[in-house]
C-alpha cells in the first residue's frame, strides 16, 4: 500500500495524546467545517491524522497543517487521484467513487494503526477513534473491524441530520398512484412532529424511493444506516439555534446516539487591514447606510437557474435595494450588471466572495440565501436577517428553523428549483426585511448573534460540549 505523507516530528507536547483519524468528504462546504473542528481538537492537545480525500482538496488542508505542524498529519492515497470529486458534486456517482477509491487502502491503514501499541508518534501511534463526515458512512464498518469507535461529523444542523436519517430508517413514501404532489412526510419522533411536502424532501431520498438511482442510491442508503451504528454524532450547531431539538435528546431518529453540539466551529473573522482580500467589498459597502444592503449568495455548490436569478434581479431593481451578489457561475439577465454598476447600487462578484466579512458589515441588513447550513450559521453569528430561498438537500429543514422557529427570516419561496417566484413578491419580501417592518426581525437577529457568541465563548454551551467531546476522546486513549 502506497501512502503519501510528509515527515513531521511529533512535539513533546502531543506525545502520548489520543490519536484520532479524521476523514472529510471532498466538497468544500463539508470539508471546511470538519477541518475547523480538527483545528479545535488539535489546539486541545489531540493528535490527528487527516485524510486528503482527493489531490484537488489538499490546498484546503494547508492552513490546518501550518497552524498545527506537530500534531496534525495529512494522509493521502494515490488511488484517490483517479476519483476527484472536489468540484460541485451530485452525491451520486461521485459519492460512490469516493468510497470505492479510499475504502480498501484506508481500511488497511486503520487496522494496522488500531492494533499496535501507542508509540506517542502521530504517524505510527494507535488510533483511538475515527471522526468522519456523514457522507462517509462507509468508514463505520472499517472502524468496527478495527475495533475503534467512529463519530459522525454532521456539517448540517441536528434537525436536518435527524430528519434525513429518519427517512432512510423509516422509508416513508407517497401512496400508490400519488406522485407526491399532495403528500407530506411527517417526523413524529422529533419535537413538534414537523411535516414537509414531498417536493421539499431530499432528492437523494426521493430518487431512492422512486427507483432512479441504481447502485448509487443503494450506497447512499447504506451510508445513512451505517451512520446510525456509530458511537455518537458531532454537529456544527448550537443551543441558541437548535436547543429545541438538542434538549430532546436522545433522539430516536439518530438511533438514540449522543449529539455533541460544538458549533460554530469556524474561527472568528480577522481583519487583515489593507491586505485583506475583502477590503474592496467592504470599502464599497462603506458608502451605504446601516442595514440597507442585501447580500446575495447561494453557496459554493448551488447555482440558481436563470429564471430564478432573473426574478431576483428584477426584484432588486423594482425595490431599489442596493446589493452585493456573489454570483459565481450564475447567469444574470442581459445588462443587469452594467445597470447596477452604472447606478452605483449593485456589486456583482465572480469567483471568491468575502461572505463572512460582508455579512458583518454594518451596511448589510439582509442575506438572500439558499439556507445551506454554513450560510445559516454565518448569518446567525453576524446578526443579519435572512430572505430564505431553499432549493434542495437539507435547506428546507434549515429554512423552517430560521423562518418559523427563530423568526429571523422571511421566506422568499418554498418551491425550490421547481417554482419561479414572482418578482413583485420578492421585491415586497426585500422591502419587508430591510424596511421599517423588519425592525423587530433585525433586533431578534442581533439577539441571536449575541447568544451564538456566548455559546462559543468561555463557559458557553458549545465550549462545554467541545470540552466534553475532547474528554471522551482522551478517555478512549487511556483505555489502550
Amino acid at each position: 500500500m502506497a501512502v503519501v505523507a510528509p515527515a513531521q516530528a511529533a512535539s513533546g507536547s502531543t506525545a502520548g495524546a489520543p490519536h484520532v483519524l479524521v476523514v472529510p468528504y471532498p466538497a468544500q462546504g463539508h470539508m471546511q467545517p470538519l477541518l475547523h473542528l480538527a483545528s479545535l481538537l488539535a489546539a486541545r492537545g489531540l493528535r490527528l491524522t487527516v485524510v486528503v480525500p482527493t489531490p484537488a482538496t489538499a490546498r484546503l488542508l494547508a492552513p490546518l497543517l501550518a497552524e498545527h505542524p506537530s500534531s496534525v498529519r495529512p494522509l493521502a492515497f494515490p488511488s484517490a487521484a483517479d476519483h476527484d470529486t472536489s468540484g460541485p458534486t451530485s452525491v451520486g456517482a461521485d459519492f460512490h467513487a469516493h468510497a470505492a477509491a479510499l475504502r480498501g487502502p484506508l481500511g488497511e491503514w486503520l487496522r494496522s494503526r488500531a492494533a499496535r501499541p501507542d508509540s506517542g508518534d502521530g504517524e505510527t501511534g494507535r488510533v483511538v477513534a475515527v471522526i468522519s463526515d456523514f457522507f462517509c458512512g462507509w468508514t463505520q464498518p472499517l472502524a468496527a473491524e478495527a475495533g475503534v469507535p467512529r463519530l459522525v461529523f454532521a456539517p448540517s444542523g441536528v434537525l436536518a441530520t435527524a430528519a434525513t436519517h429518519s427517512l432512510f430508517r423509516r422509508m416513508p413514501r407517497p401512496p400508490v398512484g400519488d406522485p407526491g404532489r399532495g403528500y407530506a412526510v411527517s417526523f413524529p419522533a422529533l419535537p413538534g412532529a414537523p411535516a414537509f411536502p414531498w417536493r421539499q424532501i431530499s432528492r437523494m431520498y426521493r430518487t431512492y424511493v422512486e427507483g432512479g438511482g441504481g447502485e448509487h442510491s443503494e450506497a447512499i442508503k447504506d451510508n445513512y444506516l451505517w451512520n446510525l451504528e456509530s458511537a455518537a454524532f458531532v454537529c456544527n450547531t448550537c443551543h441558541p439555534i437548535e436547543g429545541k431539538y438538542l434538549d430532546a435528546q436522545p433522539l430516536e431518529d439518530l438511533a438514540g446516539k449522543r449529539a455533541w453540539a460544538v458549533g460554530s466551529v469556524a474561527p472568528p473573522p480577522e481583519s487583515k487591514g489593507e491586505d485583506d482580500p475583502a477590503s474592496d467589498v467592504t470599502a464599497w459597502l462603506d458608502a451605504f447606510p446601516d442595514s440597507s444592503v442585501a447580500y446575495v449568495g447561494f453557496g459554493t455548490m448551488m447555482v440558481p437557474p436563470p429564471p430564478h436569478a432573473a426574478a431576483l434581479a428584477s426584484a432588486l431593481e423594482r425595490s431599489g435595494t442596493p446589493f452585493v451578489w456573489a454570483a459565481a457561475a450564475t447567469t444574470l439577465p442581459d445588462e443587469f450588471e452594467e445597470r447596477a454598476a452604472a447606478a452605483g447600487t449593485g456589486l456583482v462578484l465572480r469567483g471568491w466572495a468575502p461572505q463572512v466579512a460582508a455579512l458583518r458589515h454594518r451596511a448589510v441588513g439582509c442575506f438572500v440565501t439558499h439556507c445551506g447550513w454554513n450560510s445559516v450559521m454565518e448569518s446567525s453569528a453576524a446578526g443579519v436577517p435572512m430572505l430564505a430561498w431553499p432549493m434542495a438537500a437539507d435547506q428546507f429543514f434549515n429554512a423552517r428553523l430560521v423562518v418559523e422557529e427563530a423568526c429571523v427570516a422571511v421566506a422568499a419561496s418554498w418551491g425550490g428549483f421547481g417554482v419561479v417566484p414572482d418578482a413583485e413578491d420578492l421585491a415586497r419580501a426585500l422591502t419587508e426585511v430591510l424596511g421599517e417592518a423588519g425592525a423587530g426581525m433585525r433586533a431578534r437577529a442581533k439577539e441571536l448573534a449575541l447568544m451564538v457568541a456566548e455559546a462559543v465563548g468561555e463557559g458557553g454551551s458549545s465550549r462545554r460540549e467541545l470540552d466534553g467531546l475532547v474528554e471522551e476522546l482522551r478517555e478512549l486513549g487511556s483505555l489502550g
